[in-house]
């Protein structure tokens, strides 16, 4: 993973000048833990993740259609297929099937923000090459950072009250470092995508008999500081190490609840009247 992204050793915050506001600073975490931050296209983790398990072990294009709890659980896909399983682990995003049809439960919040992100070929200014940026202005930010050799990912968010559909970038955010506006110039429009920014009301409970959510279909925060992301692959990790010494998946499922829900808490916590929500602010491909 280190050598297929880009190692970040902090992240700036700046004003539309890049003036910076605050610096957070990890070399001394990445000393004390022998880790690194790594800024990685989506798509190069999950080709490393699956390399690992072995491709032979993933069937693709079974989209989920329906799911119901019997003696065991019967999955039937878009595909015409139809799976029995005794153990589910729901990981389908924040418009969670498993969610819905066996919890019952999950409200989706739209934070009323508008997201852009994009990717291009683009040669930073040296300074900036192992630190996140986050630009903040008047209802709009934007952020970037290298993900490897000359590859940057970007996002650009405004509060949805100043979007139309004909919204052009480069004139709103016009105000900000002509290295923003370089970056946007630089980037096809077939490798931007659109999204409003929405989260997950907190549900009462992720799992049910043999069966446990995780990811966005337990917790969908909004994407800031990488929270979509970064928490799910917390979340395998942490179901991995307790599975190692207790296959009562039941009880399993229950005690990671309960260790993962004290961190993911604050993160769900609405901000106030404004509409947008705690958590921070990183996105990945």
């Amino acid at each position: 993973m280190e050598n297929a992204g880009n190692k970040i050793h902090g992240i700036f915050i700046t004003d539309e000048k890049l003036k910076t506001i605050s610096t957070t600073n990890v070399l001394a975490l990445e000393k004390k833990f022998n880790s690194c931050n790594v800024a990685i296209h989506r798509a190069d983790l999950q080709n490393i993740l699956a390399s690992n398990i072995g491709f032979e072990n993933l069937q693709l294009h079974h989209s989920l259609q329906k799911i119901e709890k019997n003696e065991n659980y019967h999955l039937n896909f878009e595909n015409g297929n139809e799976i029995e399983s005794k153990i589910v682990f729901g990981a389908d995003g924040i418009h969670s099937k498993v969610r819905n049809q066996i919890l019952e439960t999950g409200t989706i919040r739209n934070s009323k923000q508008k997201c852009w992100r994009g990717l291009t070929n683009f040669n930073l200014p040296e300074k900036y090459l192992h630190h996140a940026l986050e630009i903040w202005g008047k209802g709009k930010r934007f952020g970037f950072v290298k993900l490897s050799e000359n590859k940057v990912y970007w996002y650009a968010l405004i509060n949805e009250n100043n979007f139309t559909a004909n919204t052009d970038l480069t004139k709103t955010f016009r105000d900000f470092d002509p290295l923003v506006l370089q970056i946007l110039e630089a980037t096809k429009p077939e490798n931007i995508i659109l999204n409003d920014i929405i989260d997950l009301a907190p549900i009462p409970k992720w799992f049910a008999k043999n069966l446990c959510l995780i990811g966005d279909a337990a917790h969908a925060t909004t994407p800031n500081m990488g929270q979509g992301a970064c928490q799910s692959i917390e979340d395998a990790y942490v179901l991995g190490k307790l599975l190692e010494n207790n296959k009562n998946f039941n009880s399993v499922f229950e005690e990671f609840q309960n260790t993962r829900r004290k961190k993911l808490i604050i993160s769900l916590t609405p901000a106030g009247k404004s509409g947008r929500f705690l958590s921070g602010k990183k996105e990945i491909l």
